[in-house]
């Protein structure tokens, strides 16, 4: 255990890291430093398949059809249910929004290869400008690492744009509702310190219904106020800082399984 937590203590933060540990703190510690491992979801493998089958049709340069991006996300997606299904067999133990997990599995299936093909279509009808840097490497799935605050901080962000007026837009794919402006905020001052690139805005693009979001201004927003968050987290835990917070999340939380504070 002493191992885990120098382990934890001296890890990249990243947004999903901060988030996670600002909800609920022990839930941080049981997955990340006792290594419980989670209920598996068929919404994260569903999420990981179109991410990057949207990657594949972007990389070929919007070659791929909406058929053969729809490929990947086919490939991708049983390949992974398939390996959480050997890990964890019993389809009681998965967690599901509302239904069994075999009907969750299959319709996020139908789903995900949906939001593929639209995605294909939306992109070939809108063209967005994929950026690229003085080395000719398109904002692709862009891993970006710094620190902030003196705290090592790293973000994958999934498309970076180029605006007529030379800044750049950060964009964040969805396939969930779910959306973290924090996360968006933390990838504007990462691309700005890495990149040296101007970023004033950024969206989401938002599977469940085809289209963007309202851009989100970040041109207020500075790196020492995002550093601040990051700096409290790597201090709590640094300090062994884990207290449970129960409450209505629990019932979303994959590990609560093991935690003997859980509700609901």
């Amino acid at each position: 255990m002493a191992d885990n937590r120098a382990r934890v203590s001296s890890m990249t933060r990243s947004v999903s890291q901060l988030e996670q540990y600002e909800q609920c703190p022990k839930r941080y510690e049981l997955q990340r430093v006792e290594r419980i491992t989670p209920r598996p979801a068929a919404w994260s493998h569903q999420g990981s398949a179109f991410h990057l089958a949207a990657e594949g049709h972007e990389r070929s340069g919007r070659a791929l059809t909406a058929d053969q991006a729809a490929d990947i996300f086919h490939e991708e997606y049983t390949a992974r249910v398939n390996k959480a299904l050997k890990e964890e067999p019993n389809l009681d133990r998965w967690m599901t929004a509302g239904t069994d997990g075999l009907s969750d599995i299959e319709g996020r299936y139908v789903l995900g290869m949906e939001q593929t093909r639209a995605y294909v279509r939306w992109s070939e009808e809108h063209r967005p400008v994929i950026w690229k840097d003085s080395a000719g490497q398109p904002g692709i799935e862009t891993h970006l690492t710094a620190e902030l605050g003196g705290v090592r901080v790293q973000g994958y962000v999934d498309q970076l744009l180029s605006k007529p007026d030379g800044s750049v837009r950060v964009r964040d794919l969805k396939t969930g509702s779910t959306k973290s402006k924090f996360q968006l905020q933390t990838y504007g001052v990462l691309v700005r310190k890495v990149l040296g690139v101007e970023v004033n805005d950024a969206d989401w693009y938002m599977a469940k219904t085809g289209g963007l979001s309202r851009p989100v201004d970040l041109t207020g927003v500075t790196e020492e106020e995002v550093a601040e968050r990051f700096v409290n987290m790597d201090q709590g835990v640094k300090a062994g800082n884990f207290p449970a917070k129960p409450g209505f999340l629990c019932r979303f939380c994959d590990v609560a399984h093991a935690c003997s504070s859980r509700r609901g």
